[in-house]
């Protein structure tokens, strides 16, 4: 327990040495519950595991929205938020709609605020939340500061700076670095998508008429293209798995965009781009180098643009500003 803390710690110490320091780090702490909720990360914690125990596949959704949540408007929960009359909320936006999960927040909103009533953020609820569904799916242990806020603007508009899965390996080096992230940062955290599936409206732009000379993306292996093909028969809602083993946090994402099976343009990319081949190929040769970069690039995920004093507050119900 003592070496894990000394490990986390020293890796929050470099996320801040890299600059990181700027998105609000100096207002979380690893400890920040420890007093005033200090059964709030089990709470989550077990809230997760229940959730995931019955539906394994909750694992993607619920590290998908994190992400989501982070890179609009910062790490504030406002993918939480519903739409009203006046107002179409970032999670009907046509990026956020296979997004899963909402219950499970709610559960541990519901569950933390009976214990700590108005203490505890949906925005932290969020990111305590995927990394423990990334553990529970056999992925990395690793520790995260709290202390974020939650904001009250939520918008459709806003999900435009979403990574879209059309983007190639320049475009999306250019959107992550915006936001502080390396290359290998990147690189790391697209390894996310060894959980979950894409629907064959995010990919079927690789499937036909894909260029004046080619009918399929020739960065796609012929025989994985032709199943596809025959699977997307069925309509663009139908879900396809990002890699061989959806629902375990692995590696295998990374050994399959070097057999030419990364279902989205934005997987295999990665490949084709001398950036970030060089990381692709690594940690399909060390899971362990990939788990370590991909903990690290999620801590500092974490961090953009946090909220705190009055730009937020804590919401009682995730759904609904206060």
């Amino acid at each position: 327990m003592i070496v894990r803390y000394i490990l986390n710690l020293l890796l929050l110490i470099e996320v801040v040495s890299h600059g990181i320091s700027k998105l609000g780090v100096h207002a979380l702490s690893m400890e920040y519950y420890a007093i005033r909720c200090p059964l709030a990360e089990m709470m989550v914690k077990n809230t997760v595991n229940r959730a995931l125990q019955n539906d394994p596949s909750l694992a993607a959704g619920l590290l998908r929205m994190h992400f989501h949540d982070c890179f609009v408007e910062g790490c504030d929960g406002s993918v939480l938020i519903d739409s009203t009359k006046d107002n179409t909320a970032e999670k009907d936006s046509p990026a956020n709609l296979s997004l899963r999960g909402y219950e499970v927040i709610d559960q541990a909103k519901e569950l933390v605020e009976k214990q700590c009533p108005g203490i505890v953020s949906c925005a932290d609820i969020v990111a305590m939340a995927a990394r423990d569904a990334v553990f529970w799916a056999g992925g990395p242990v690793y520790d995260i500061p709290n202390g974020r806020k939650d904001g009250r603007r939520s918008k459709i508009e806003d999900t435009i700076n979403l990574p879209a899965p059309i983007f190639n390996a320049t475009t999306l080096i250019t959107i992550f670095a915006k936001h502080g992230f390396s290359v290998q940062d990147l690189v790391a955290l697209s390894g996310g998508h060894t959980l979950g599936v894409a629907r064959c409206s995010s990919f079927k732009n690789r499937l036909s008429k894909f260029d004046a000379t080619h009918e399929v993306d020739p960065s796609l292996d012929s025989r994985m293209a032709a199943t596809l093909i025959k699977q997307c028969q069925q309509g663009d809602d139908t879900a396809v798995a990002l890699d061989p083993t959806r629902n375990s946090f692995d590696n295998a994402y990374f050994r399959a965009l070097e057999s030419a099976d990364g279902l989205l343009t934005s997987d295999q990319t990665l490949l084709t781009n001398s950036e970030t081949r060089y990381f692709v190929d690594a940690y399909a040769m060390n899971q362990a180098r990939f788990f370590f970069n991909f903990q690290r690039a999620m801590v500092k995920m974490g961090l953009i643009d946090v909220k705190e004093g009055v730009e937020g507050e804590v919401r009682l119900n995730c759904r609904v500003v206060n």
